[in-house]
């Protein structure tokens, strides 16, 4: 294998080489969904930064050490509502408003109260139409843990 001569400053710059092959004809084969063959930590680092890579060439291992962030909103998020979409928008910007009223256990219209308080507040705004479009929280500082 070749990944020997990858560096992490190489995978920083964005250098890469096919490390799973399964996962790769699984792309060709049209299963998986296409990224860019090559792009997934350059992806990962535009969406969280603080990220840590080992490189333990002797073992022929690499690994990426991704910590949870803990949220201290700045603004005048409070209650527990707005803590819980916060906190589902991060696991998944897709999310739609009845997927998180099902989630929560309350109804689309406390959902819609809760994001509307959100948006004022300049901690969500919404990118793309309701069909196919995502969160994308703003005005949030993280804590990490």
């Amino acid at each position: 294998m070749q990944t020997i001569n990858l560096t992490i400053e190489k995978i920083l710059m964005g250098n890469s080489n096919i490390r799973n092959p399964i996962l790769v004809s699984y792309i060709a084969k049209g299963i998986l969904p296409y990224k860019g063959l090559g792009s997934g930590i350059k992806r990962a680092l535009d969406k969280w930064t603080n990220i840590e890579f080992i490189n333990d060439q002797e073992s022929c291992l690499f690994t990426a050490i991704i910590r949870r962030r803990e949220i201290s909103v700045s603004g005048k998020m409070s209650g527990k509502m707005s803590g819980k979409i916060v906190s589902y928008i991060m696991e998944n910007a897709d999310i739609t408003i009845p997927e998180l009223a099902a989630v929560i256990g309350v109804s689309e219209r406390t959902i819609e109260r809760n994001i509307n308080q959100l948006r004022k507040d300049n901690i969500l705004r919404r990118i793309g139409p309701a069909k196919g479009g995502h969160w994308e929280l703003i005005g949030l500082h993280y804590v990490q843990k």
